[in-house]
C-alpha cells in the first residue's frame, strides 16, 4: 500500500497519482516536504521517495530502499521530473531513476553513525521535517 504525507500532516493512504501530483503541486513555504511510503509487511526496511521544496525554488529528492545503506539524492529544479520520478516509483517502473544523478547519502543514517552528531548542512530525512 502507498501513503503519501505532507508537512502539513495530510496523509492519503492508497495514494493513487492524481493524490500524489497535487500533493507535489501544492508543495510551497510551510508545506515544503511530502513523502510516498510503500509499506509492505513482506519487505523489511523503510521503503520511500521524499521530497523538499527548497527556498531557491529546488527539489531536494530523496528514496530511500530499505536498508539506511540504500538512501540517495539528487536535487532538480523540474517540477516535471519529480512527478514523473514520485509516480514511476510509486508505480515501481523500471527505470524511473535514469533522468537524475544520484548521490548516496545512507552513511548519514547508518547505525555505525546514529550517535555521531550530523555534518554541519547535512541534508536527507532527518534535515526534512515531518520525514518518516
Amino acid at each position: 500500500m502507498l501513503i503519501a504525507t505532507n508537512e502539513r500532516g495530510h496523509v492519503v493512504k492508497r495514494a493513487t497519482k492524481p493524490a500524489i501530483g497535487t500533493m507535489l503541486a501544492n508543495l510551497r513555504q510551510g508545506n515544503a516536504h511530502m513523502v510516498v511510503e510503500r509499506v509492505d509487511r513482506e519487505r523489511p526496511g523503510d521503503w520511500y521517495i521524499q521530497v523538499l521544496l527548497r527556498e531557491n525554488n529546488t527539489y531536494q529528492l530523496e528514496y530511500r530502499d530499505g536498508l539506511a545503506e540504500q538512501h540517495f539524492q539528487t536535487m532538480t529544479v523540474s517540477q516535471e521530473k519529480v512527478l514523473t520520478a514520485l509516480l514511476g516509483w510509486a508505480a515501481a517502473k523500471p527505470g524511473w531513476r535514469d533522468a537524475f544523478m544520484w548521490n548516496n547519502i545512507g552513511e548519514q543514517f547508518s547505525s555505525s553513525n546514529q550517535d555521531a552528531p550530523e555534518p554541519a548542512g547535512a541534508v536527507g530525512q532527518a534535515a526534512m521535517p515531518g520525514a518518516v
